[in-house]
């Protein structure tokens, strides 16, 4: 086995690539979480039509693109703010709140810790407990917020666990939160492809409550990466006042905005990528966790953790005979509270889910 130092991203198919001399096109990457559908066919089909669109500024307020993410997401446009990506928006908010000490329900995705130590922060971890399948216990996190957190940061559902909060429960925490004066953060990156959509959506909260912000992207529900393209949601008029001021204008450019505008309208699309993760979800899980040797942790979202229980099996181990078959897994050993025995994949095509079920299986035999 290829002995090295890096434990490789969903992205770093350039790495994987120089070290073991697999083309980069080859790879079927089951650490980036995207949706295997590829980009929305309404996009695909029509964008050509509307390339004129770089000739000229996008509009200054995006008040289109706002009001079609504020339908899709049953919002008012006036609550939405758009960015180049969700990073470009958790940058922003992180600069204008400038927490002194932030509390991060974990593990999760590091930029957050990094975003909060750029601004001079501190952050806390609340760990997600093994011995509770990485759920949250919403009573014990309460008990642990007060006076001296400025922002509690939360994705839901959380990378990597896969575990989710439901929006009663994400009340409860509020209702603390606003007791102590303390912002919350709610990363839905990954809310679209739950199938209890209605029972853990934030989004209705942000009509009653002004101490949250609520931020998703189109990486990876809709397939788009590369257009830079995330949306934030807050009843917080002031707050969107103070981002739109530090925000560069147009950072968001024409052809990203048209495109927006024609991905989020794709409901066959959105009802197809539904489906299929739903099936693969149920299928996959269920295979992976008949396998001797791993333990499965429920998923919610479009990818499941797992661990790997063979004392003599690790999740590099794991990971190297994939990455040989041009199969990419995620080693979670990055992840705080996580170590070398954790390992997460997405659900792609039925067709790709068997080749990846069977190698794991054939490495934990």
């Amino acid at each position: 086995m290829l002995q090295h130092s890096d434990h490789f991203h969903g992205s770093d198919l350039e790495k994987i690539e120089k070290i073991y001399g697999i083309k980069k096109e080859e790879i079927i990457s089951f650490s980036a979480n995207v949706n295997p559908l590829g980009i929305s066919g309404r996009m695909r089909s029509t964008l050509s039509e509307h390339l004129d669109v770089i000739t000229g500024y996008p509009d200054r307020e995006y008040t289109s693109l706002r009001k079609v993410i504020a339908s899709y997401c049953g919002s008012e446009y006036e609550n939405i703010i758009v960015g180049n990506g969700s990073t470009e928006l958790i940058s922003l908010f992180i600069q204008i709140e400038h927490p002194k000490k932030a509390l991060i329900v974990g593990p999760t995705y590091s930029e957050y810790e990094r975003e909060v130590a750029l601004g001079g922060g501190t952050s806390l971890y609340f760990p997600l407990k093994e011995e509770d399948n990485f759920v949250l216990d919403p009573e014990s996190l309460s008990s642990q917020l007060n006076e001296s957190i400025d922002l509690l940061i939360m994705c839901n559902p959380n990378n990597p666990t896969s575990t989710c909060i439901s929006r009663r429960s994400m009340r409860k925490i509020l209702d603390v939160c606003k007791q102590n004066d303390i912002f919350v953060m709610v990363d839905e990156t990954y809310i679209e492809f739950t199938e209890n959509y209605d029972e853990v959506d934030s989004i209705p909260l942000t009509q009653y409550y002004n101490n949250i912000i609520i931020l998703r992207g189109i990486s990876k529900f809709f397939a788009a990466p590369g257009l830079r393209l995330g949306y934030g949601i807050t009843g917080n008029r002031d707050l969107i006042k103070a981002i739109n001021s530090r925000k560069n204008p147009w950072t968001i450019n024409s052809l990203a905005e048209a495109a927006g505008q024609l991905m989020f309208t794709d409901e066959e699309y959105i009802q197809k990528t539904k489906s299929l993760i739903s099936s693969e979800r149920r299928r996959v899980t269920d295979a992976l966790s008949k396998t001797k040797g791993l333990k499965v942790y429920e998923p919610s979202a479009n990818f499941v953790l797992v661990k790997i229980e063979n004392e003599h099996l690790s999740a590099d181990i794991l990971f190297d005979a994939c990455i040989r078959e041009k199969m990419m897994i995620r080693n979670c050993c990055t992840f705080p509270f996580l170590d070398n025995k954790f390992f997460r994949v997405c659900f792609m095509m039925p067709e790709m889910n068997d080749r990846l079920l069977s190698v794991i299986s054939s490495v934990m035999s």
